[in-house]
């Protein structure tokens, strides 16, 4: 996939890279630290520059995020509920739980929604839950191109400052995503037993 992305890239140039970042918001297992860290090394070798690299980016990144957002407004919280309703049992969930959840993203949603776009995959889908508490459209674009620009922007430095030694860039941002989805595994374990001692 590397090679079909990088050679996209230099075909293409700042389009490509704005369509590959949309398409790796969409459908996250799409590396977005090769397409980041290729487009800074571009920037050495190539007519790009580090801005326009940044633009196209983040643009990119900023569509994809509202496709899902629109996305996750179909999954709204009555829909939920109907859910709720036939599978609540089997999945331990009730209509309570929802309303929390739901209560919990309106009051933390805008800053989860920043800091999660630094964590690879999640970065994309914390659009979905965005769009189903109906966080306001502005809210969500600020913290989300925020949280983008900042992420963009320091893989694609350090893949102009690498140069043709990018891909170290991407082996180690491979040692980052595991080691956060270990983390967050840790915690999803850890609050599922706190759940479960309180239901009882």
């Amino acid at each position: 996939m590397e090679n079909w992305i990088t050679d996209f890239m230099n075909e293409y140039g700042y389009m490509g890279i704005m369509f590959l970042i949309a398409l790796e918001n969409i459908f996250p297992p799409i590396p977005s630290e090769v397409i980041l860290t290729f487009g800074g090394f571009m920037t050495t070798t190539s007519s790009l520059n580090i801005v326009g690299v940044v633009i196209s980016s983040t643009a990119g990144s900023v569509f994809g995020a509202i496709v899902l957002y629109i996305i996750g407004l179909q999954l709204d919280v009555a829909r939920l509920e109907k859910i709720v309703e036939r599978w609540g049992t089997f999945l331990r969930i009730t209509r309570k739980d929802i309303h929390k959840a739901d209560e919990w993203f309106d009051k933390y949603g805008p800053w989860t929604v920043f800091f999660c776009r630094f964590i690879p995959v999640i970065r994309s889908l914390i659009s979905i839950p965005a769009g189903m508490s109906n966080m306001k459209i502005p809210v969500f674009l600020f913290f989300t191109t925020i949280g983008t620009f900042i992420w963009n922007i320091v893989l694609i430095l350090l893949g102009a400052s690498i140069g043709d030694s990018w891909d170290i860039i991407v082996k180690y941002m491979d040692i980052y995503s595991n080691v956060v989805y270990v983390l967050l595994f840790i915690l999803l374990i850890v609050a599922a037993f706190l759940y479960i001692k309180k239901k009882k």
